[in-house]
């Protein structure tokens, strides 16, 4: 249930704003999109998994959260990451 490292190192990468980010919002944001959306597949087939469901929850309150201080912070940077990602249509 949870991305691979080349998943997370190819996120990283491509997310960072500087060579070696990995704690920078955007990157953090990345991530637990992709863990989301692998959780979201994960309960097409397993309806009734609600520990996990559980766990999705959080994984979406924490990523509401770090969108909401990017978004006070620099809303350019947060237009651009919600954008690249394809989220708040």
């Amino acid at each position: 249930m949870s991305i691979t490292v080349e998943e997370k190192q190819r996120l990283m990468k491509d997310y960072a704003t500087k060579d070696g980010d990995t704690g920078s919002p955007e990157v953090q944001v990345a991530i637990l999109t992709s863990r989301i959306s692998t959780l979201t597949e994960h309960f097409k087939t397993h309806k009734k998994d609600n520990h996990s469901r559980r766990g999705l929850l959080k994984l979406v309150a924490q990523r509401r959260k770090l969108l909401d201080y990017l978004k006070a912070k620099d809303e350019g940077r947060y237009t651009d990451l919600i954008g690249r990602l394809g989220i708040r249509r």
